[in-house]
């Protein structure tokens, strides 16, 4: 049966930080999504350890990818292309990802598309809702970015609004899970503390929010700070710890900064659509304030379900199709992984005198629990 041009079929890799994703996806047809996550090897040091994570990925690599092309029912040489994360993430992670990729792309003969991760949580959508409206507002918020940006084309223009100047969000989910000794990762159980607790039994901190501030950047170091102090007086006092309470009023206080400024940002850009995206838009209250904030703003929401805002190999295989769809062109073989590859590079292109040093300029967009986590190398 032949297939329509505008509905390639591709392989995504993608293995940024702890889960090995491999999804195969027609056009914006989802066929297969299969992750084999090393969470809990990362779990007894309280954040993931690159080396760990490294050794996992090559582990998982080729059974992943066997497990998807078999659940999808589809042959390896039937692939239109092979996409792969080349940043940013974990850089040896990263590695392990794009030279598999570039791998199954020689031996088969298809061409390779290096994406970006960023990018790729917005794209997954289109494999939900369809196609992404042209501008969309996407606000990602995992471990290690807190972003607002806005992609007038998924597959060549994203611009960056606004982004965490220090803790993300989910990084900040995990510390005061870690102070609450919650265990890791930190965004589900408190999530799930916060169900039984009272948002409004303490007034945390909601930071970068006065007329002076920047108006779509973020920070939660603050936050985090003054949880745990908070926690450090109640136990000092000798007296017991509102877990639940605790954990629904930080938990507000960081949903209530996200959707006000991502609402903001949408008002201000003249945008009705907002999607948002990364692990922490599986939190069961950034789903419901979003989306209450965003019909009282006549904005229409787009929240993946939440196995495909977590990383995923769906994702970077639905940027993929688009760029094979769209005749955006394909990386070279010199493709390498860029750890703090910046958003508004969507893909990799094989250019020549193509610069990969992002050093300069873009300080929000490394991955700030990717910087924490190296420090476990080397912490007993």
């Amino acid at each position: 049966m032949a297939r329509k041009a505008d509905e390639p079929l591709v392989l995504g890799i993608e293995t940024s930080c702890d889960e090995t994703g491999v999804g195969i996806v027609r056009g914006h047809t989802l066929l297969a999504d299969a992750v084999a996550s090393s969470v809990d090897e990362h779990a007894r040091y309280g954040g993931v350890v690159p080396e760990v994570a490294s050794r996992a990925h090559l582990e998982a690599m080729v059974p992943t990818i066997q497990r998807a092309l078999n659940e999808a029912g589809v042959s390896a040489k039937d692939l239109d292309g092979i996409a792969v994360t080349a940043g940013p993430g974990l850089a040896g992670a990263l590695l392990v990802g794009v030279s598999a990729a570039k791998a199954y792309a020689y031996a088969l003969g298809k061409p390779l598309y290096g994406v970006n991760h960023l990018a790729s949580h917005i794209c997954v959508d289109q494999l939900e809702h369809g196609p992404l409206p042209e501008p969309t507002m996407a606000l990602l918020v995992s471990g290690g970015h807190s972003s607002l940006l806005l992609a007038p084309d998924i597959t060549s223009d994203v611009r960056p609004l606004g982004s965490t100047i220090d803790d993300a969000a989910g990084e900040a989910f995990d510390k005061v899970a870690r102070v609450l000794n919650l265990g890791f990762p930190g965004g589900p159980v408190i999530d799930r503390y916060a169900r039984e607790g009272n948002p409004d039994a303490i007034r945390f901190p909601r930071g970068l929010t006065g007329s002076r501030d920047p108006v779509y950047d973020f920070s939660f170091s603050g936050l985090k700070t003054a949880v745990a102090r908070w926690i450090e007086a109640k136990r000092a006092a000798g007296e017991e710890v509102p877990v639940a309470d605790v954990a629904a009023s930080f938990q507000e206080a960081v949903v209530d900064v996200l959707t006000r400024k991502a609402v903001r940002a949408c008002k201000d850009e003249g945008v009705d659509h907002l999607m948002i995206g990364g692990g922490v838009a599986a939190n069961t209250r950034l789903r419901a304030m979003a989306q209450r904030r965003c019909e009282d703003a006549g904005i229409t929401l787009r929240v993946p379900r939440p196995k495909l805002c977590t990383d995923n190999g769906a994702m970077v295989a639905a940027l993929g199709a688009e760029m094979v769809a769209r005749g955006r062109s394909a990386s070279s073989w010199e493709l390498s992984a860029d750890s703090s590859l910046p958003v508004t590079e969507t893909h990799v292109p094989a250019e020549e005198g193509h610069d990969h040093d992002h050093s300069h300029g873009h300080a929000h967009d490394h991955d700030h629990v990717h910087e924490l986590s190296k420090k476990n190398l080397y912490e007993s």
